[in-house]
């Protein structure tokens, strides 16, 4: 039941980010419309506390999207678009930020990522230790 709502929730909002700026503007023609010039990148993250996404009801749930002009409900949404474009929409290879110090208390958290990135679907997951380390990773991308 729990994987049945989570999924439930990342439909929904995903939904709600790629289709929300549609709904209630009329459409502009394709000559005029700069948005149409861009792939399209809407994501939706959700976090919770436990090991693994299949076991975690998520806590928190933010809509991001990248094109053409940083938006959605993240709180760092500009940065957090740069960082993704700097990383070529790679989530492993954002960078850890340099004298953070966190503790080694081990309250896992697992943050899942869904959506589209540059046209191209994206799903992913990782369990980091803490919040701590969660909120490092990366300038901004993890910290909701």
């Amino acid at each position: 039941m729990r994987n049945t709502a989570r999924w439930a929730a990342t439909l929904g909002l995903t939904a709600t980010a790629v289709c929300g700026p549609l709904t209630g503007a009329a459409l502009a023609e394709p000559s005029t419309a700069p948005s149409a010039l861009y792939a399209p990148s809407a994501l939706v993250f959700t976090m919770g506390h436990g090991d693994s996404a299949a076991t975690v009801t998520p806590e928190r749930a933010v809509t991001l999207t990248c094109a053409p002009t940083a938006s959605g409900t993240h709180p760092a949404a500009s940065s957090a678009c740069a960082e993704l474009r700097a990383a070529d929409g790679d989530f492993d290879a954002l960078a850890v930020r340099d004298g953070v110090l966190c503790t080694k208390e081990y309250d896992p958290v697992v943050v899942t990522v869904d959506g589209v990135w540059r046209g191209q679907r994206v799903s992913y997951q990782r369990t980091f230790a803490n919040e701590c380390v969660k909120s490092f990773h990366g300038s901004s991308v993890f910290t909701f």
